[in-house]
C-alpha cells in the first residue's frame, strides 16, 4: 500500500489533505489519500495514481518517500505494510477536490483512521528539516512572491514566527533567491513597493547540510 502526506499552507496554517472513509474498519474517520499498489506498478506509480482521484497531481510541486510502515497491528484486519509520500502544494494554488476530500489543519486534526495521524506528524517533521538544509521552500512558494509572503509561509510550516530580514539574508546567502526586477503595488496603507522575488531552482537542492533553523530565542 501506498499512502501520501499533501501539505500546503492555506490561510495562514499549514494543512494536510484527507479523505472521509465510507467503509470499515473506521468508517467516518479521516485517513490519507493511497491505496494498494498494482501488478507491475512502481510506489510512485501507485501513490500518483491514486492521488489523482483526490488531487490534480501536476499541482504537487514535490512528491518524496517518507517512511515505511510494518507495525504488525497497524491495520486490525490484515498484515499491511505501507509507503508513505510526502507532498507539496504552492500555495497559490487551490485544487478542486472530490465531496469525500478536504484539508485539515495539522494542528489540529480530526479523528484519524489507523496510525495516519502519527504519519501526518512525520510528515511535518520532514517538511520542517527539509526546510533548514534545502531549498524545498520553492515547492510551498507561489512562482513569484514578496518576502513577507514567503515569512508567512515558512512560519506556518516551521510552527513559530521567522524574520523576514532574517530569512532573506540566510536565503540569499545560500544562493536560493534572486530578485525579479518587479515591485508590488503597495496596499491601501501606502508605503514602499515590495520587490518580488523568486527561487532560483524549483528542483530540490540540499544547499546547507549542517544548517538548522532554530526558533527565536524567548527573553
Amino acid at each position: 500500500m501506498t499512502l501520501a502526506v499533501v501539505l500546503q499552507v492555506r490561510g495562514g496554517e499549514l494543512q494536510v489533505l484527507l479523505w472521509q472513509r465510507a467503509r470499515e474498519p473506521f468508517a467516518g474517520a479521516w485517513s490519507l489519500p493511497g491505496g494498494y499498489l498494482e501488478a507491475g506498478q512502481t510506489l510512485e506509480q501507485s501513490i500518483r495514481q491514486h492521488l489523482a482521484t483526490k488531487v490534480d497531481v501536476r499541482e504537487v510541486a514535490w512528491l518524496e518517500q517518507l517512511e515505511t510502515l510494518s507495525d504488525p497491528d497497524r491495520h486490525p484486519g490484515e498484515r499491511q505494510l505501507a509507503t508513505a509520500y510526502l507532498g507539496l502544494v504552492p500555495s497559490d494554488l487551490d485544487p478542486e477536490l472530490p465531496p469525500d476530500t478536504a484539508w485539515h489543519a495539522v494542528d489540529r486534526l480530526p479523528g484519524m483512521a489507523f496510525d495516519h495521524e502519527s504519519i501526518v506528524l512525520a510528515g511535518r517533521e520532514r517538511l520542517r528539516a527539509k526546510l533548514s538544509y534545502t531549498n524545498v521552500g520553492f515547492a510551498l512558494a507561489p512562482e513569484r512572491f514578496a518576502i513577507s509572503e514567503l515569512r508567512q509561509l515558512y512560519a506556518a510550516a516551521l510552527g513559530y514566527p521567522v524574520s523576514a530580514t532574517n530569512l532573506r539574508r540566510v536565503l540569499e546567502r545560500r544562493g536560493l533567491l534572486e530578485p525579479t526586477g518587479e515591485r508590488r503595488r503597495p496596499g491601501s496603507g501606502g508605503g514602499r513597493p515590495p520587490a518580488i522575488y523568486r527561487f532560483v531552482s524549483r528542483g530540490l537542492e540540499v544547499t546547507d547540510p549542517f544548517a538548522v533553523l532554530r526558533p527565536p530565542e524567548r527573553a
